[in-house]
This record gives C-alpha cells, sequence and structure tokens, in this order.
C-alpha cells in the first residue's frame, strides 16, 4: 500500500485572507476565529496557521486573556455537563 501525501494548506495570514496587522490583542473577533467554542486555542493543524504565526496568534490570545477581551474558559459548557439528574 502506498501512502498518499496530501499538500498541506496554506496560512490564512500568509495568503492574506487576514491581515497581520488584524491579529492583535486589540480585535478578539479575529482570534476567535483560531478558538474553540469552549475557549482554547486550536492546533495548528486545525487552525491551518503556519509555525511562524500560530505562535503569534497564541501570544495576541494570552494577551487578551489577561486584560479580560477573551475568557479563559466558559462555564456554559461546563455546567451543562456536570449536572446531576
Amino acid at each position: 500500500m502506498a501512502f498518499k501525501y496530501y499538500k498541506r494548506r496554506p496560512c490564512k495570514i500568509c495568503k492574506g485572507d487576514i491581515d497581520i496587522k488584524d491579529v492583535t490583542y486589540k480585535k478578539p473577533e479575529v482570534l476567535k476565529y483560531f478558538m474553540t467554542e469552549r475557549g482554547k486555542i486550536k492546533s495548528r493543524n486545525r487552525s491551518g496557521a503556519c509555525a511562524k504565526h500560530q505562535r503569534k496568534v497564541t501570544r495576541e490570545i494570552k494577551r487578551a486573556r489577561m486584560i479580560g477581551l477573551l475568557p479563559f474558559k466558559v462555564d456554559y459548557y461546563r455546567s451543562k455537563r456536570n449536572r446531576r439528574w
């Protein structure tokens, strides 16, 4: 059996879909693209960012969390999951 190699999709920031100047802690609506609904940072495989831009996105998300623009976690999901009937 031969393995199929696939071409990695290009980084959205490198490609130009998202401007590098928009990836800042001041614009949480852009950073939410790189986060899950629960508030976790997506991995490079899921977000489609290259290593350089993934580091920048991670740094800016952590800054926005410290300021309070983005949540550390979302309690809504946790309360639903731990319900006792």
